[in-house]
């Protein structure tokens, strides 16, 4: 079994997809829009451009994500995006860049657990965690 995120968007998904290839690397394997699919005949004239289904990749890690309809689009909450690193440095050069336009939660920094743990929501709304764990 495979367990995946996925994760909707208030109409900026290409956005969003767009911003994480640039801040984190993220490698986009999918992406497809709503006009030229079958679905398009089923979904109001304005989600044309809209992403109906997109999967991404961080170092590996596949992430699916798409817009969703205004109508059902509901803020994320009750979960994090967790990116798990060994390179405190590393860590916080991501962790800033997932916050740069959002909002910090709780600043990157050294605790009792970890090297190095951050958390933020990005300007698109998605709930981030960055965590360097201790040697074992």
């Amino acid at each position: 079994m495979q367990i995946n995120p996925y994760v909707h968007y208030n109409g900026n998904c290409e956005e969003a997809l767009n911003f994480y290839v640039k801040a984190i690397g993220a490698k986009i394997d999918v992406l497809m829009h709503v006009e030229g699919s079958p679905a398009a005949a089923h979904m109001p004239p304005e989600m044309a451009k809209k992403v109906l289904h997109s999967q991404f990749s961080i170092d590996g890690e596949v992430v699916m994500a798409s817009d969703a309809a205004p109508e059902y689009f509901r803020q994320p909450q009750g979960f994090s995006i967790s990116l798990n690193m060994e390179d405190p440095a590393e860590g916080e050069k991501i962790f800033h860049a997932l916050a740069d336009g959002g909002t910090v939660l709780m600043p990157f920094g050294a605790t009792f657990w970890s090297k190095g743990f951050g958390m933020c929501v990005d300007k698109f709304g998605i709930p981030w965690m960055v965590n360097c764990a201790m040697e074992p």
